[in-house]
Formats: structure tokens, sequence, C-alpha cells
């Protein structure tokens, strides 16, 4: 082996027990009590502290003063490097509708990232934000460059990004959508309905041909009427995923709580959802094309008041979770961790401690704050 995490307590199916973990080639090995970590290996001291799975965040725009729309390649390390000291080890970076030639600029930004040495979370593909929504429920996307469904587009991008746009989220109620949707699943793309008006029997079909996630549930789509459900209703009978961005301003404490109540434990991902402004003080920023306020941390469009995006991170809303619920961080880590991989498909590799897998792993104290990072084995430097 060429490292060892030695003295912690070890998330290992669904308990916290006292193991000794293995690092060779990335990958993670559960030892016996009997092995001893070799004379002269590198060795990590975890006592008194807990090791849990890396947590992945499959929306995000940004943090540390570098927003995905406008960020070069490097600019892209920038970021994966402050989430990895928040405990992000994997993430999706989402690029919020722009014009179609900034959107490839930022799909060959991506691919460039990918190819240089990293120092932070590991970048694992492109989530699209539009720009196949509606306009009533835009939120921070530019009005203008809506847009109904263009699966010829999608194949476009998805030819350029190499395969490796792998979330998209779209209105249902959006021409072309409905039956589009098995068409992008075809492209290897996970499909996510927000931004969103569409009423229940329109977002339940398309739940039906085959989305999979609803994005920030409640926030930025029609909410549900005794009478008429709409997306709101369609996504919390279903059983999709829903994502919820968790810093106690999207999403009041009481709405999470119901939220877990209604989808259960495994159909909850949390997100950050978090802009350029995330690790940074209050002042003026950027989303893709908007001017955006930030006041006490929160993240409002200069033009009008509507939220835009969150300063939250991974490592807050875990202890945003832990609080809100009551829950035990036993039940809580999966919101962060196994449901975010499995919904994007990476499940084999990431989102749990177990032989063989990546060895994403991130170390908390008692307080359950993040003290640090291994991406892929590697020990995040700060």
């Amino acid at each position: 082996m060429e490292q060892y995490i030695v003295n912690g307590k070890v998330f290992l199916n669904g308990s916290f027990q006292e193991k000794t973990i293995g690092i060779e080639g990335g990958c993670l090995h559960i030892l016996p009590k009997e092995e001893k970590p070799a004379d002269g290996a590198a060795v990590y001291n975890a006592e008194g502290k807990k090791v849990v799975p890396g947590f992945i965040d499959v929306h995000t725009h940004g943090a540390v003063g570098v927003d995905v729309n406008a960020a070069s390649a490097e600019e892209l390390g920038k970021i994966g490097h402050f989430m990895a000291t928040q405990g992000t080890t994997s993430w999706l970076c989402s690029v919020l509708t722009d014009t179609k030639e900034q959107t490839i600029w930022c799909i060959n930004e991506f691919k460039k990232h990918r190819k240089m040495e990293n120092n932070g979370a590991n970048l694992l593909g492109i989530h699209l934000e539009g720009p196949f929504l509606a306009h009533e429920f835009k939120g921070a996307m530019p009005e203008h460059l809506l847009r109904d469904a263009d699966v010829e587009l999608l194949k476009e991008y998805q030819e350029e990004a190499e395969g490796n746009i792998k979330y998209l989220t779209v209105s249902p109620e959006i021409e072309g959508i409905v039956d589009a949707i098995p068409a992008m699943k075809e492209l290897g793309i996970v499909v996510a309905i927000g931004h969103s008006g569409a009423d229940y029997d329109t977002s339940m079909k398309a739940i039906e041909n085959g989305a999979a996630s609803c994005t920030h549930i409640f926030n930025a789509m029609k909410l549900l009427h005794q009478h008429f459900p709409a997306i709101m209703g369609a996504a919390m009978e279903s059983d999709i995923y829903c994502e919820a961005i968790c810093d106690g301003r999207h999403l009041h404490p009481g709405v999470v709580r119901l939220l877990l109540k209604t989808k259960g434990l495994d159909r909850v991902v949390a997100i950050t959802d978090s802009i350029m402004a995330a690790g940074l003080p209050d002042g003026n920023y950027k989303l893709g094309v908007n001017d955006v306020v930030v006041v006490d941390g929160d993240a409002k469009l200069a033009s009008n008041g509507v939220r835009a995006g969150s300063t939250l991170t991974t490592g807050q809303a875990l202890k945003n979770l832990l609080k809100f619920t009551g829950r035990p961080i036993e039940e809580i880590l999966k919101l962060l961790t196994e449901n975010p991989a499995k919904l994007i498909g990476v499940f084999d590799k990431k989102g749990s401690i177990e032989e063989g897998k990546d060895a994403d792993l991130v170390i908390l104290d008692e307080e359950n704050s993040v003290v640090d990072t291994f991406v892929m084995g590697k020990q995040i430097t700060r």
C-alpha cells in the first residue's frame, strides 16, 4: 500500500467502525485487523475523527471568484481545489443557459481541464442548466436564449464534449421536450426537470419517458396546489431524485424535513447550486450574464432581487442537514454521497467506502467539520 489511514471511525455499511484503510493506485482497501501499515509507508492518523465517503456536488456554478460560464481550464481547477477543502471530491460544472458559442467555449475549457494535473475535486462532467427551459420560471436564465427542444443542438454539444455532458435540466412543458427525453438519454445524459410551470400530467409523462431527477425542488417551479399538483406534485409523488439546496434560505428547515419524510432518504440529493461568491465575502458578483449582489451570504439578481444560486458548500450543507433534521449523520451522509453517485451513474466507483472503490474520502472532526480530503487517494493541500 502507498498510504494508510489509521485510528479513525470509518463509515462502512451504514455505521462507523474502527478500520484501517489502505490506499493504492487511487483505490481504497479495507484492511483486516491483523494487518499493520508497512514500515516506512505514509500514515494518516485519524484518531478521534470520522472517515466518510467524499461528497459529490452535481449542481454548482462556481466558487472563489470564478463563474463556470467564464472559467478557463485553470480556473475550473481553482473551483475544484476550493470545493475539495470543503469536502467535495467529485463535481459537475453547471453551465447556465448561454449562447451557443459560449457554451461550446465552456465545453472546450472543460476538456482542457481534464488533461491537467489536479489538486482538487475530480470534475466528472458537465451539467447543462438549459437552454430548454420555461420563460415564466427562468430564475437567473437569460430569457432571450431560452428555446424549444433541439436534440440536434444537444448532439452537437455532446459530440464537442466527447460524451461528457452527464446531466441536463429541461422544462417538461417546452415544445418537444417530453418526446425528446428518450433521445437525450440515448446520448448518455441524465435528464432532470425544473425551472417549470408544467402541469401534473405533463410532468408525469416526462418522468415516464425517463426524467430521473428534479432540479432544486420547490425553487423556480410552480408549487403544489390541492387541485393542481403541477410539476412539484409529480416530483414529490414519483420515485425520481430531488435536488435540495439546504442553505436555510432556499428551503425552510421544516420543508427539508417534509421533503425527506415524503421522498425518503434514498431519493434526495443535496446540492450547493453555488455561484462564484462561495468562499468569498458579500459583494457584487456574476452568474453567467447576470449581475448578482450578495448580502449576508444571500445571492440575488441585481435587476429584480430574485435569488440566484447560493454561497453554500457541501461541508456546510452536511452541518445544516444535521441541524435541520435532527437525524444522525449515518442517515444524512447518503444525500451527499451515495444518492448523487447513483443519480449520475458513478456508484460503481464512488459514493461509498467499499473495497476497490476510488479513494475519495473526507475526514470530519467531532463537530462534523471537514478537516482533510483525499481525492483518488491524494491528500488535498490547503
